[in-house]
């Protein structure tokens, strides 16, 4: 197996680019009545936001802690809050959110 040299992880570095990385909780009306269906509308938004590229990983989280979900989106951080605050499910005090930049290279995906 190559090794990864110095001179590689300096030209792979430079190709970076700045990222918002959303962190998703339930927020205290998550367990009220017709809360599945606003999740429902919040996950269709995210399937827009996705198909117009602004959105570019959603992750499930399927265990039983607060945190709901993670997010990465392509959009800057005011951007990337004012479509959170947009979020029916945000709205309702069915999720909440915190954002953080962050940087990651263009073109990684999730392994299938």
């Amino acid at each position: 197996m190559n090794s990864i040299t110095d001179d590689y992880m300096r030209e792979k570095l430079k190709t970076r680019k700045p990222y918002t990385f959303v962190i998703l909780r339930t927020g205290p009306k998550s367990n009220e009545l017709g809360s599945d269906k606003l999740i429902w509308e919040h996950g269709r938004r995210n399937f827009e936001l996705r198909r117009d590229g602004l959105l570019c990983i959603v992750c499930m989280i399927t265990d039983e802690s607060e945190v709901a979900g993670l997010e990465i989106f392509k959009t800057d951080l005011e951007e990337t809050r004012k479509i959170m605050e947009e979020d029916v499910a945000v709205r309702a005090g069915i999720l909440t959110y915190e954002i953080h930049p962050v940087m990651s290279f263009p073109g990684d995906s999730l392994a299938r």
